[in-house]
């Protein structure tokens, strides 16, 4: 699980586990009830895939896949890293486990025969691993040991040289050996690590992690070695094509297809892509919400966001897809200026709406195309910034989040594209993931007039703004330049807001700019954007959510903690939870800790991101994956 940080999404919509699953073992001690999770929507936000029965699908032809980008990398921890990269790691290497539809970890049998934990509460924690013993590198080597070792000497952070990303818990492991026998690995932790299946996936060979010079060494067209059920075959940057064919290795379900052609095509030309029959399979998100707007540059190396084809939370970049500025946490410090500089308004284009509109009714329309739609492994939430104006008081947070009415809102961004209006009640968990429950009652009963009536913020007049000590509470709400989705969101808040007395004004900023220059120096009031949802919660969402600290020249750093209020009991929860292997103790600690995060007034939960891919209506075992991931030996064409 990466340590994440914060990175835009050029053409992004900023928009685990039922058990949270510890270690297996003995009878845990016995522990207070755990509120019971309340179960998603029966809706289509666990994933719109389809038809996954691989007997309906034919040998042979090769599916055409979109692209944002031709990476430059296919090692998910290089800082170059992209979501392309993820989706392509995915073909090409071993996940010992992968999400399901419901965000739990579950063992990929094509590399992993069995995972077994030392209990909680023995000291120390050893995880025996029994590899499959058909599991070969492409080059005829066997999984092993030594591939562990390599990947966890890269990403501990012990070696400077290795030019990656740190992601958590490779710094916990204290030793990797041999088990019984070949395909038997064991790894001893130093301390306790609840989240250790979000380990080794993807896993690389020692090949390219056990050197700095190979682990930091970009994409080529040369060979090297990999382990899915395909093979990079060309890569070809300049010509925006990367095509993979069956690897004669492969020991699993043979691939229905003879390969996979990932090609890029912008956003912007995948509605004239698929009409002229150039692509099969093509994230729509960013096509629709941006329909309109000025195209966006393509994602930088570092932009990562959740959507269809992505890595869960593993460790990996999640794919970017849609019109808000996408988040993952980080380490690195971003510090807050004193007084930031004020914010140049610039509303999102009037005709947005009206143009995804037609957009998504074009893409309806395109014969032979099917749009799959779900709820995407991303949390969009309202941020607000604890270190600027009236929101520095407590009170006014929590009489803002009081006023936001999150059902009305989420009925504003979804029903235009055909999903469910679900509120989020978690700022940790989505609603379609196991140990998902609303804790927003935690904002207690007060409504928001009484709670700013308290705070000195009195109304005039009916319809009025609240004043205080001559002042008008009217505060300015960062959305993504060129978003459908944000400005929908936007108008349902702004009158939400208005209802308790609170002016916003929608202040727009290009993707570029967005954490650049104003999340990441504090210069914004409230903010709309998403953070990526995995199964691991406890490693995956901490920094997003820890408390700020004096940096050496004592002004505070935030860290990836953009809304900038925290506290120790916080902080404590969620390290509680990242060593808490007994799963039932491990879901009841998160809770404890959204349930603070909302009594903070950190942010406001308001719904999942969406996610629509079009996909020929020949084409299978490709759509909408939710917190799934596509199984690329299943995709193919329809029979006979």
């Amino acid at each position: 699980m990466r340590v994440r940080q914060l990175t835009t999404a050029a053409a992004a919509l900023l928009l685990a586990t039922g058990a949270l699953a510890g270690c297996s073992g003995g009878p845990a001690p016995a522990r207070p009830p755990v509120p019971a999770p309340v179960p998603a929507l029966p809706t289509a936000v666990t994933g719109d895939v389809g038809p996954p029965d691989r007997a309906a699908v034919r040998e042979g032809g090769t599916p055409r896949w979109a692209l944002d980008a031709a990476p430059a990398t296919l090692n998910v921890y290089q800082p170059a890293a992209t979501a392309d990269s993820a989706l392509l790691a995915h073909a090409l290497y071993p996940s010992l486990f992968r999400p399901d539809e419901h965000g739990r970890p579950v063992a990929d049998p094509d590399y992993l025969e069995s995972a077994e934990c030392t209990p909680p509460g023995q000291q120390p924690q050893v995880v025996t691993y029994r590899l499959s013993p058909q599991a070969v590198w492409s080059d005829g080597t066997p999984l092993s040991a030594a591939d562990f070792g390599a990947q966890r000497a890269a990403l501990s952070g012990l070696d400077p040289a290795y030019a990656g990303n740190r992601p958590a818990g490779y710094d916990a492991i204290d030793s990797i050996t041999q088990g019984a026998g070949p395909h038997e690995v064991k790894v001893t932790f130093r301390r306790p690590y609840a989240e250790w299946r979000a380990l080794f996936g993807p896993l690389y060979p020692a090949a390219v992690t056990g050197s700095p010079a190979a682990f930091n060494r970009p994409l080529t067209d040369g060979p090297e070695p990999t382990a899915g059920p395909f093979r990079l075959s060309r890569y070809d940057p300049a010509g925006g094509r990367v095509s993979l064919v069956r690897s004669p290795n492969w020991w699993g379900d043979r691939p229905k297809a003879d390969g996979i052609d990932f090609l890029v095509v912008p956003a912007e030309g995948r509605l004239d892509a698929l009409d002229q029959d150039r692509l099969d399979i093509a994230s729509l998100t960013a096509a629709v919400d941006r329909a309109g707007s000025t195209p966006a540059a393509p994602p930088t190396p570092a932009a990562s966001a959740s959507a269809s084809g992505s890595a869960s939370g593993s460790g990996s970049p999640a794919a970017s897809a849609s019109g808000f500025p996408a988040a993952t946490a980080s380490a690195t410090p971003a510090a807050t200026p004193a007084a930031p500089p004020a914010a140049t308004p610039a509303a999102p284009p009037a005709a947005a709406p009206e143009a995804a509109d037609r957009a998504l009714r074009r893409a309806e329309a395109l014969p032979g195309i099917t749009v799959h739609r779900a709820a995407a492994a991303a949390l969009t939430e309202l941020t607000l910034n604890a270190a600027r104006g009236p929101l520095t008081d407590p009170a006014v947070r929590l009489a803002l989040a009081r006023a936001v009415d999150r059902r009305r809102v989420a009925g504003a961004a979804l029903t235009p594209l055909g999903l469910a209006a679900a509120p989020l009640g978690s700022h940790l968990f989505a609603g379609d993931q196991d140990g998902y429950r609303d804790n927003s009652a935690a904002l207690g009963p007060a409504d928001a007039g009484r709670l700013l009536d308290a705070a000195g913020w009195k109304r005039p007049a009916a319809g009025a703004t609240r004043v205080r000590d001559g002042r008008e509470l009217a505060l300015a709400l960062l959305v993504p330049a060129g978003s459908a989705t944000a400005r929908r969101t936007a108008d349902a808040l702004t009158a939400d807001l208005a209802g308790a007395g609170i002016a916003l004004r929608t202040v727009a900023a290009p993707a570029e700019a967005f954490v650049r220059d104003h999340l990441a120096t504090g210069d914004y009031d409230l903010a709309l954007f998403s953070w990526p949802a995995g199964p691991h919660p406890a490693v995956e969402q901490r920094a997003v959510y820890a408390k700020p600290r004096p940096g050496a020249d004592g002004a505070l750093e935030a860290g990836s903690n953009y809304g900038r209020s925290g506290t120790e009991e916080i902080d404590r929860l969620f390290d509680r939870a990242a060593a808490e292997l007994d799963p039932a103790a491990h879901l009841a600690l998160l809770q404890e800790a959204d349930t603070r995060i909302w009594q903070l007034g950190h942010s406001v939960p308001l719904y999942q991101r969406p996610d629509l891919v079009a996909v020929r209506s020949d084409v299978a075992g490709a759509g909408a994956w939710g917190f799934g991931r596509p199984r690329f030996q299943d995709v193919g064409f329809l029979g006979p």
